[in-house]
């Protein structure tokens, strides 16, 4: 018997529908995509709203096909936080998508280059959250890590904004001894090449405990590897991890920290999800008869 995985980060907009069906295979039940860049700067806030409608809309039904909750996080990433292009624009048109269904949380805001812009729009996307009362997904800086991880902290602690409804993502050895006794959700991305691998993983859960940790692929349009976190379950199975101790890694832990909004459920996403006809025209999901036909062209 699979055990259940919730996926609690990944860009699936930059992953094409085999990589769904994959996940499933393996034991994603829900797959939460939170807002970031798509890999070059957006010039105006009309790019946004095309995006976070596609996360909100399409790529949720997209998912269903194979039998995936999908659910997503909105927020100005920290990346293009510091373009006044786009930067308050995109807070102002925030708040209507955080009001959505299967917005799970404001996400992924945080520290890129960790600038005074990028500091003041944090602080303004944690009162966002604390305003439509949803918990932070939080991307952490890839350079001066341990550095970047304390700031998030220190900004949090300042808004004082409830640790227990913060996700920290993105980190390694380096970060577990600053957020094990903070208590947020501790956040590890398997990576292929970068961040952390499967051994690496299994040796710092043998360590700290599996208690308020959660892991993810962060797939997205670079290497990445979209079955990260099934591939670390048979790992910890082959460690002798028992199966309660992996189920918490990989769903109660997740299930447990995004169901605090009070708009999804551990039952819900249990349920299949309902696959609703597509209502917009000209869309290629179903051409052939569905999305596992051969022969689609």
């Amino acid at each position: 018997m699979l055990i259940p995985i919730f996926e609690p980060h990944a860009h699936m907009i930059s992953r094409v529908t085999d990589d769904y069906e994959r996940m499933a295979a393996a034991g994603v039940k829900v797959v939460l995509e939170p807002a970031f860049w798509l890999g070059q700067p957006r010039t105006s806030v009309g790019s946004f709203v095309d995006y976070f409608d596609t996360l909100v809309g399409f790529e949720r039904y997209r998912a269903a096909q194979f039998g995936i909750h999908h659910v997503c996080t909105f927020a100005l990433n920290p990346r293009e936080a510091n373009d006044p292009r786009v930067n308050e624009a995109v807070l102002e048109i925030l708040p209507r998508y955080l009001e959505k269904g299967g917005v799970v949380g404001v996400g992924e805001l945080g520290l890129d280059e960790m600038t005074a812009t990028e500091d003041r729009y944090f602080e303004a996307q944690v009162e966002l959250a604390r305003r439509h009362d949803l918990p932070l997904l939080v991307h952490t800086p890839h350079r001066n890590k341990r550095q970047g991880f304390q700031r998030c902290l220190d900004m949090v602690r300042g808004a004082g904004f409830p640790m227990q409804r913060v996700l920290l993502d993105h980190g390694n050895e380096e970060t577990i001894e600053l957020t094990m006794e903070t208590g947020v959700m501790q956040g590890f991305s398997i990576y292929p090449k970068t961040k952390m691998d499967p051994p690496r993983m299994v040796a710092l859960l043998q360590k700290y405990g599996v208690e308020r940790i959660s892991i993810n692929s962060a797939c997205d349009w670079g290497i990445s590897d979209p079955l990260s976190v099934p591939k670390t379950v048979a790992l910890m199975q082959q460690a002798g991890f028992s199966t309660e101790q992996i189920t918490r890694v990989v769903w109660r832990n997740p299930v447990e920290f995004f169901a605090q909004t009070g708009r999804c459920s551990e039952a819900e996403w249990l349920t299949p999800p309902a696959t609703a006809p597509l209502s917009a025209t000209g869309s290629t999901i179903l051409r052939g008869g569905g999305p596992r036909s051969e022969g689609c062209c």
